[in-house]
């Protein structure tokens, strides 16, 4: 195998969540590698910045505000990135949000049901929509973003928890229907990555310390860091890989470092 095979030249990529962080570093790379982005989130204006600094690197990007929590404008966004692109090839599901944070049990009916809509039946929502131009274009890659919360308990993340959990076997369901489709569902699973997202963690001293103790690399990742799994997923050096999931954590499932 040669290094042509993580290339994505002529490949139509939609990424969620793609205004900031992982997605963002996830765009970017694919676009470097060939692919044309499609890029979505909730607001136009962050998706403009990132398509502009594409742009001016050579690629090609289409940004599009939609929220995955509306079916008709997850429709809306496909059916667009057809008309532009002809067609979508890789789905990255990155799109993300945690309302509550403390004991699961504190957690309201109405934070659970955002959580669980955003992180969960957002990602089977996109991915309804994508598959038939897959289908039409001969097969195709799933990407679903995970965590390693949806492996172990985090504390004061019982819902985010859950929802990854479900992402998780959300991507070995897929996986396991579309396979006759030559379409590969799998999962990346982060383990603490230095975004807005989590900056409640690194902006707090004590949080943070307390945090990188229990991951042996001894720090959080960079957005892009998790993009060599991410390009992996999406090139042709994976047909052969679906159902499962890549973590990215720096050791942490493995539990606090030993220092022999």
């Amino acid at each position: 195998m040669s290094t042509s095979s993580f290339r994505l030249d002529d490949k139509v990529a939609l990424i969620t969540g793609a205004s900031r962080g992982i997605g963002q570093a996830i765009a970017e790379a694919y676009a470097e590698a060939g692919a044309k982005v499609v890029l979505a989130s909730r607001k136009q204006e962050g998706l403009e910045a990132v398509a502009e600094k594409i742009k001016s690197l050579g690629g090609e990007a289409l940004p599009m505000a939609a929220h995955t929590g509306d079916d008709k404008a997850v429709r809306v966004l496909v059916e667009k990135a057809i008309e532009v692109y002809g067609g979508v090839d890789i789905l990255v599901n990155n799109a993300g949000t945690n309302p509550h944070f403390g004991p699961i049990l504190t957690a309201d009916e109405g934070q659970w049901a955002k959580i669980l809509d955003t992180n969960l039946v957002g990602y089977f929502r996109t991915a309804k929509a994508c598959v038939e131009s897959m289908q039409k274009r001969g097969g195709g890659k799933i990407i679903n973003m995970a965590s390693v919360a949806g492996d172990i308990p985090l504390p004061w993340m019982g819902v985010y928890c859950v929802s990854k959990a479900g992402v998780l076997m959300l991507t070995k369901v897929l996986a396991a229907e579309l396979a006759v489709d030559n379409i590969q569902v799998n999962s990346i699973a982060p383990g603490f990555v230095k975004t807005k997202f989590s900056q409640a963690i690194w902006d707090n001293p004590q949080f943070y310390e307390e945090t990188i103790k229990k991951i042996p690399q001894q720090r959080m990742a960079e957005p892009d860091e998790i993009t060599g799994a991410a390009l992996f997923l999406a090139s042709e050096a994976s047909n052969y890989t679906t159902g499962t999931t890549i973590f990215v954590d720096g050791g942490q499932l493995l539990g606090s470092p030993l220092n022999l």
